[in-house]
């Protein structure tokens, strides 16, 4: 019953599509502000361990839209942006800071959810309140550790460099405390730290740019006073400052030109269904998978939103896209669903008909690991994680140059790997694990 309703809402969205079609035509798709990259982050660890430090690999991500917008490692809708004001419901990347022989079991990175007003004034400067909480599970039970955040900044931005420094007070709560420094063992009382920061982005050549960020944190005395005692050792906070650094590079408009009023590329619907494979990606693409035989299925739909047609002069399609997948139950799992988005880049071929290569790079987040993942995972000793990398590797035909017919030009039929992993233990914010999950995934794309 299920799949038939699911089918049935494809069909009444891909009637929606047609019938809607001589107006998307018409639309102009201006270039957007977009930028991908890759960091290396290196934070100091705030526990009694032998290791100080701890390094992590972090996928980031720009986006700047009327009201959804995405920068680095947070990403938000902006309700209110109005003058000097804005205001916007957040989510941020927050980061635990362990041993890399414990990640995998602890987990404890997490996404700060939230509402932030910003305001400008005296030019360049701003101030920002968030009030902000986590959301975590202990013992079944759902709960949030809250924070504020006072921000004091100045922001800057030429045609070669971006600048963002900063002072911060964070308020914790007991809950906060207890949870991120008494390691939910012991109870710590609410608390403020201190911080200082900056952000800065440097634009290279065309669409190569650098960027780097630092930050400084003094704990506050209750955080700093913590000590627990186990069976087997005593850990404590041993440290009165706790610091991070990013640096990273990554590909985003270049400034040196004005941005394109109309883009040779549109927006698309892409429905796909998948089947699950336990081979690697690796012998995917050596064309050596072997099927499921538990018959694991998925069924996908993103949306392409187009954020350029050139990258580097060269002609790559490049989109941004978010996307919804179902995993049907079968035999060894319960159905369950997954959010993903991701950049992703389209070469054209044209002969003797257009054909597509795409490569997509992002994140990909599932309220159940699904099984294909969770079994080769603990056939490795690895503790699954909902939040992994995504990647998706295609290859489409166009439909109407296949049979000469000018109204099926907007149609492509085509192959993706659904793939999800964590970038081979680098990334603790993925649980620091080595391996995932591949489905063969045929699919129907409608471009406007």
């Amino acid at each position: 019953m299920l799949q038939r309703l699911l089918l049935l809402l494809t069909f009444i969205l891909a009637i929606t599509v047609m019938n809607s079609a001589q107006s998307w035509d018409k639309r102009t798709w201006p270039e957007q502000m977009w930028g991908i990259g890759l960091s290396m982050r290196v934070a100091s660890i705030p526990f009694s361990t032998e290791e100080k430090t701890v390094g992590t690999v972090v996928p980031m991500f720009w986006y700047r839209g009327e009201k959804w917008y995405m920068r680095g490692i947070e990403g938000g809708y902006r309700f209110v942006n109005a003058g000097n004001w804005r205001f916007a419901l957040i989510g941020r990347m927050h980061f635990f800071d362990a041993p890399k022989e414990y990640q995998n079991q602890l987990q404890g990175d997490n996404i700060d959810w939230g509402l932030q007003a910003h305001y400008n004034f005296l030019g360049p400067i701003y101030a920002e309140i968030e009030l902000l909480s986590d959301v975590v599970v202990t013992d079944g039970v759902w709960r949030g550790n809250p924070s504020n955040n006072i921000r004091l900044g100045y922001e800057t931005e030429t045609e070669r460099i971006s600048f963002n420094s900063y002072f911060e007070l964070k308020n914790k709560s007991e809950n906060y405390n207890s949870y991120y420094f008494g390691l939910n063992q012991v109870k710590v009382e609410n608390g403020t730290d201190f911080s200082i920061g900056a952000i800065a982005y440097f634009h290279i050549i065309s669409n190569f740019h650098v960027f780097g960020a630092a930050k400084l944190t003094l704990l506050d005395k209750n955080a700093r006073n913590v000590t627990i005692v186990g069976d087997q050792a005593t850990v404590s906070v041993n440290s009165d400052f706790h610091g991070q650094v990013f640096v990273g590079v990554g590909f985003s408009n270049d400034p040196t030109t004005m941005p394109k009023k109309k883009l040779r590329n549109t927006a698309y619907i892409r429905v796909g269904q998948g089947f699950a494979t336990p081979s690697t990606l690796s012998q995917i693409l050596h064309f050596d998978a072997t099927p499921d035989t538990n018959n694991n299925k998925l069924t996908s739909i993103f949306y392409g939103q187009p954020m350029t047609d050139e990258l580097f002069g060269l002609p790559l399609d490049i989109y941004m896209t978010p996307g919804f997948t179902f995993h049907w139950p079968s035999d060894v799992q319960p159905a369950s669903f997954e959010l993903g988005l991701a950049v992703k880049l389209y070469y054209t071929i044209k002969w003797p008909i257009r054909w597509r290569l795409g490569a997509g790079e992002g994140l990909s987040w599932v309220n159940k690991v699904p099984y294909m993942e969770a079994n080769s995972l603990a056939q490795k000793d690895y503790k699954p994680s909902n939040l992994m990398n995504f990647l998706d590797f295609s290859i489409d035909f166009n439909i109407g140059d296949i049979f000469g017919n000018e109204p099926l030009q907007h149609w492509w039929l085509g192959y993706y790997i659904h793939h999800r992993s964590s970038i081979f233990e680098t990334a603790q914010q993925f649980g620091r694990i080595s391996g995932g999950s591949n489905y063969h995934t045929v699919y129907l794309m409608w471009n406007w």
